[in-house]
């Protein structure tokens, strides 16, 4: 939403702290914030000053709010003058693949926003889907078979099937 506002900075010292994993998994971290460029200089460097933690990954100033509006981060009843916040991600084709938006009063979870890149690099890399709260080296889900005759021929391949639908297996 805004620079030298509590709730971001908690925000972005968490995504400070995991940037190295979010690296090595080929993603890049960007900010965005409806304040100037000399706003996001004093801001990065009150966090190192006060917290001593470095704030590496780039910063938009978007005053114009042309990018949160384009994204739907000014929401009715939220604020005329300041974006929810909200974090996309998008594969390297450009196509969005998740959008999240939290509410002005409540913090993203890094973790969270780490395990679910990990869970579509996993999806995409394996054909498969992930059950609620998934991990890594949890079983995924086996998308349904397309006929009876491949739900039949499911039986013996390795998967743990519970019904027709539903067939899980390890990675």
């Amino acid at each position: 939403p805004a620079d030298f506002t509590p709730v971001c900075t908690t925000e972005f010292m968490g995504f400070a702290a995991r940037q190295e994993d979010f690296n090595a998994m080929g993603v890049e971290l960007l900010g965005l914030s409806i304040d100037s460029h000399y706003s996001h200089i004093a801001w990065v460097r009150n966090i190192k000053e006060k917290w001593g933690v470095d704030i590496k990954f780039p910063i938009i100033a978007d005053l114009s709010m042309t990018v949160a509006k384009a994204y739907g981060m000014i929401q009715p009843g939220a604020s005329d003058t300041s974006a929810v916040r909200a974090t996309f991600i998008i594969d390297p084709e450009g196509v969005l693949r998740a959008m999240v938006y939290y509410p002005m009063n409540a913090g993203r979870s890094v973790d969270e926003i780490h395990r679910l890149v990990v869970a579509l690099q996993t999806a995409d890399e394996n054909q498969c889907a992930m059950p609620e709260n998934w991990k890594p080296g949890q079983p995924v889900i086996v998308p349904p078979p397309a006929t009876a005759e491949g739900a039949e021929a499911r039986e013996g391949e390795g998967y743990n099937t519970v019904d027709w639908y539903f067939s899980t297996r390890e990675l």
